[in-house]
């Protein structure tokens, strides 16, 4: 089906380029079946030579070569695209947003309800091929078009999806998520330091550590509690860590900046 089918990148920023890195990648779409405008040449630059997809400039043009549409601007300006392209568009379509907290109804306000639509919240280890995104259709959305969509971003990484009153909790959670781990990464270093290890030594141990753990936990099925627990020895150094955590409120602070995180993207929406 991917492989029948011409898609064009509106913008062509990182996640675009994610996005068609991972279906060349896996051979999911040839790159003459890919097109991407962007107001920077320089962007369509790197993702012609690199990938060797097409390039464009004139948004309208870009839509009507397409079967799918991918929508990879920014919120601030997706309101001028969708006017730009809403004579271009046919009941054909696909489209697909990445437009963080825009709704569906306000997509749907722009181009109208006969075409098919699906929001899509990515996050950026996409970039490698190990992102998660969550997928909400609009109403009466055919499953062969959502087939498509989980096909795309399958091709960067797992796939949800969710009714879209729940996108600002995915964004709360898998959206800013990198970050939360960044940071935790950056205190496992920073702690390797304090206690005397080099930081290229602590970076090493605490990077494989977090990496090789969230592995145990994908790759096993088993509850993270269940696995804590096989660590922690009656009187040993794991709990003797794990109090601390829990004196400092770690598992509390977490859940509360995933509903911080979560209620700004709604404000955002709004």
């Amino acid at each position: 089906m991917i492989k029948n089918s011409k898609i064009t990148f509106l913008g062509a920023g990182n996640m675009a380029e994610a996005l068609v890195a991972g279906m060349v990648k896996s051979k999911l779409a040839d790159p003459d079946s890919l097109l991407a405008t962007d107001i920077s040449q320089a962007r369509l630059t790197v993702l012609k030579d690199r990938y060797q997809i097409q390039v464009g400039s004139k948004n309208s043009d870009a839509v009507s070569w397409a079967d799918v549409i991918i929508l990879c601007v920014k919120p601030n300006v997706i309101n001028d695209v969708l006017g730009d392209i809403q004579p271009a568009l046919t009941e054909k379509h696909l489209v697909i947003s990445v437009a963080a907290g825009v709704p569906i109804s306000n997509i749907q306000d722009k181009i109208g309800q006969k075409v098919s639509l699906v929001r899509a919240m990515p996050n950026t280890p996409a970039v490698i091929q190990e992102g998660v995104t969550a997928l909400s259709g609009c109403s009466g959305l055919s499953s062969e078009c959502l087939g498509m969509a989980k096909k795309i971003f399958g091709s960067v990484g797992k796939v949800v999806v969710v009714d879209e009153s729940l996108m600002d909790a995915v964004t709360g959670l898998s959206g800013s998520g990198p970050a939360y781990i960044y940071l935790a990464i950056e205190a496992l270093i920073d702690g390797g330091v304090r206690v005397g290890l080099p930081r290229n030594v602590a970076h090493i141990l605490a990077v494989q550590t977090v990496l090789g753990t969230a592995k145990m936990v994908s790759e096993t099925g088993e509850h993270p509690a269940v696995l804590k627990d096989r660590v922690t020895s009656p009187g040993g150094t794991t709990i003797a860590g794990l109090q601390r955590l829990e004196e400092g409120g770690l598992r509390a602070t977490l859940i509360e900046a995933i509903e911080a995180a979560a209620h700004r993207s709604h404000e955002l929406g709004a």
